[in-house]
């Protein structure tokens, strides 16, 4: 009985508070600034993704060149000629 009693209790709060919400100027300009943020910041947060990910590819691209490079130089070779002993 007492749980029936907590959900009815629990079901009338929700409502009130949900409907007092919805139909609340204040907070609906709260949600909409909320929202108009947070789709802001998610835009700022995708462009830099993105610049981070041209430059990890930049740097990668720099970095196989650098690797490339040195595995091809071959070092000089010294003869040593060894005239009239």
């Amino acid at each position: 009985m007492a749980n029936f009693m907590q959900r009815v209790v629990s079901y009338v709060v929700n409502e009130v508070v949900v409907n007092g919400l919805a139909n609340s100027p204040a907070f609906q300009r709260f949600a909409v600034r909320t929202s108009r943020r947070i789709e802001d910041i998610s835009i700022k947060v995708n462009q830099k993704k993105q610049e981070l990910m041209e430059q990890a590819k930049d740097l990668s691209e720099d970095i196989s060149e650098v690797v490339f490079f040195q595995i091809n130089i071959k070092p000089a070779t010294t003869d040593i000629v060894i005239i009239g002993v």
